[in-house]
């Protein structure tokens, strides 16, 4: 064999292992999500637009990244911190949190693993982050309401129901967040001449009992408070509300869309798709504490004028006006 065969053979010898190495697949990245809400359409809408996005970005499921979903049914805390201790096991790249309990569960469960919230309530308050602008630590994401809400949404049902002067608020005293709203409630219930009743539910039994108990009032109306609670369990609300013939305020379209008679809020859609941007960064290398807290950047009313109908009220044409929406 001639010397230069030789060394051809060598050099392929050598470079057969570097070939093998460089056509290595690369390590799929992995993403947690924990959802607060139902497994439901509107849910599975919420991961839809998420994962829309992320292939966007070049992120395809199956391909460079898997995706791993649970869902805790509502805001039930042992299903909660089980599912956040399952999904921190799994030591993922990153994780998606979708409301304030899970958020929480979370951020106990590890101080390590980069999370990326949706729709928590005054993020600060609930002691996920120190500062909005430089969250530091491994959590950051996006935030649902000011708490200043509270005062349109009265206004709200002032203006669709003008004899209203009693207004219900149905919340989930689980969810320690909504506290805020209730000194503007109150600041708007003196401005607007109305009082106010709390209405605290915890299971589908007690928001029957409330909602029996608060309709017997006179010039009654109600406003739901935010929370994965009253979300999954918006069928039982509107139709109660229903029932009742109470002109109600939702803080989601997902409730106008499901019969509700007014929503105004948040296009939470748009906050899963914007946070695809954030799980993106992070599986590039960002560190989440760099990250902002980011608030809504799009507020939808929505009026439900078959409900309205039902009902027997006079939607205003003002208020109709300004809709983004209007159900016919």
């Amino acid at each position: 064999m001639k010397r230069r065969e030789v060394i051809t053979l060598l050099g392929g010898a050598v470079a057969w292992p570097i070939t093998s190495r460089a056509q290595q697949p690369e390590r799929k990245k992995r993403i947690g999500v924990l959802m607060g809400v139902t497994n439901d359409a509107e849910g599975q809408g919420r991961i839809a637009a998420f994962k829309q996005a992320l292939q966007e970005l070049g992120w395809t499921e199956g391909r460079n990244v898997q995706i791993e979903v649970r869902w805790t049914e509502g805001n039930v805390a042992d299903r909660i911190r089980a599912n956040a201790t399952e999904l921190v096991s799994m030591t993922p790249d990153v994780i998606l949190a979708n409301g304030t309990p899970v958020s929480a569960a979370l951020r106990l469960e590890s101080q390590s693993i980069p999370i990326v919230f949706v729709a928590v309530t005054d993020p600060v308050g609930s002691e996920l982050v120190t500062n909005l602008a430089r969250p530091r630590g491994n959590i950051t994401g996006f935030s649902v309401f000011e708490y200043t809400m509270a005062g349109k949404w009265m206004q709200i049902i002032k203006e669709t129901a003008p004899s209203v002067n009693q207004i219900g608020l149905l919340h989930n005293p689980s969810n320690p967040a909504v506290a805020g709203f209730f000194p503007e409630f109150r600041t708007a219930a003196q401005s607007l001449a109305m009082q106010l009743t709390v209405i605290s539910a915890r299971d589908p039994g007690e928001i029957d009992h409330g909602l029996s108990v608060f309709m017997q009032r006179p010039s009654r109306g109600v406003i739901v408070l935010p929370d994965p609670f009253t979300s999954t369990h918006r069928e039982l609300i509107i139709t109660l509300a229903a029932k009742f013939r109470l002109p109600t305020v939702y803080p989601f379209n997902l409730f106008a869309k499901s019969g509700g008679l007014i929503s105004y809020g948040p296009d939470i859609v748009n906050l899963f798709q914007r946070a695809a941007s954030y799980v993106d960064r992070i599986l590039k290398g960002k560190p989440p504490g760099d990250l902002p807290v980011e608030q809504p950047t799009k507020y939808e009313l929505v009026v439900n004028l078959k409900t309205a109908k039902a009902l027997g009220f006079e939607v205003p044409a003002t208020l109709l006006a300004r809709a983004d929406e209007v159900i016919e």
